[in-house]
């Protein structure tokens, strides 16, 4: 396999899809042998050794721009080393499909107000085909090839209780470095849950063992650097991918978008407690809200259409019409 050195050496810049003033980040698209590949680049947090509160972070070169009274402005370029101190965080996806183009690259966000309708006739059979075109073979290779075992941070398997076991990793977001950015995803065994709009009362015992496990285990792993109450555990709506994932982020963490906005993210603890009142079909029942973009296929395959209906039943106006 290789490197991605090697990768990001062969690259063919052809154009920014997009860049992120908040989370500092830059994604590119180009060309590696022919084949479509999207780089991003996000600089890194500064470092801070927390057992010390050391900085480890040194100015090379500094530069001020301006000054007044008490307050001094400047630029500076900062001593940087590859292992414990990197500049900034590369992945590669190559081959990138359309899909994985259209999801990185900068798009208009709506509000969507999904009811147990919609989720019906345009979300489930867009789930349902995304699900049939087997693009989670990803998934199976972690949970049943030991794909990325050396990076597995936790894995609750046991042979006789297969549908309550999950493995938690590092997410692609994450330097693997600073605690202060940390960003883990537990990926569950069961695969009978795309999404929380699968999830009923009889899924609730199951949830709350899985979210003490997180909280149990997470803090140990990383030497008690953050306490179980620094953790922010939740689920995407809409997901990247539909089997079920839990995000597990140091609620420290504040630059990712709209990642960990309303609107995307749902608490896995409110959603425990919404089991409690959504009767026995559980969020099937339930009208969803949230953001997604003019390049998700869902917002050309029938939710742009559905927000205008929604707004003009409302009497609402639209402004400006939008792709």
């Amino acid at each position: 396999m290789e490197s991605i050195s090697e990768l990001v050496e062969r690259f063919q810049f052809e154009k920014v899809l997009n860049s992120n003033p908040q989370s500092k980040s830059i994604v590119l698209l180009g060309k590696i042998d022919d084949k479509h590949a999207i780089i991003t680049a996000e600089k890194t947090h500064f470092s801070v050794n927390s057992s010390t509160n050391e900085y480890s972070n040194d100015y090379e070169k500094l530069k001020q721009t301006t000054k007044n009274d008490i307050y001094y402005w400047g630029t500076a370029l900062l001593k940087q080393d590859l292992e414990s101190n990197p500049s900034a965080k590369i992945n590669v996806i190559w081959p990138a499909t359309d899909i994985h183009i259209k999801k990185y690259s900068q798009q208009t966000m709506h509000l969507v107000r999904e009811t147990p309708d919609v989720y019906n006739r345009i979300v489930k059979p867009y789930i349902d085909e995304m699900y049939e075109q087997r693009r989670l073979k990803w998934v199976h290779n972690i949970l049943y090839e030991n794909a990325e075992a050396d990076r597995v941070v936790y894995k609750d398997l046991i042979e006789e209780n297969k549908e309550g076991g999950f493995v938690v990793l590092p997410d692609m977001k994450w330097d693997g470095i600073n605690i202060d950015s940390l960003y883990l995803v537990a990926i569950v065994y069961r695969d009978d849950i795309k999404s929380i709009r699968d999830l009923n009362p009889s899924h609730k015992n199951w949830l709350i063992t899985l979210n003490n496990k997180i909280k149990t285990f997470v803090p140990a792993c990383y030497n008690f650097a953050l306490r179980p109450d620094e953790l922010n555990i939740f689920v995407h709506y809409q997901p990247s991918y539909y089997h079920f994932h839990i995000h597990i982020v140091n609620i420290r963490h504040p630059g990712l978008g709209l990642g960990m906005s309303a609107g995307k993210a749902v608490l896995l603890d409110d959603i425990i407690e919404n089991l409690n009142y959504l009767g026995p079909q559980g969020f099937m029942n339930k009208t969803l809200s949230y953001i997604i973009g003019t390049n998700h296929d869902l917002w050309a395959r029938g939710l742009k259409d559905e927000v205008a209906r929604q707004l003009q039943a409302e009497d609402i106006p639209r402004s400006r019409s939008s792709t």
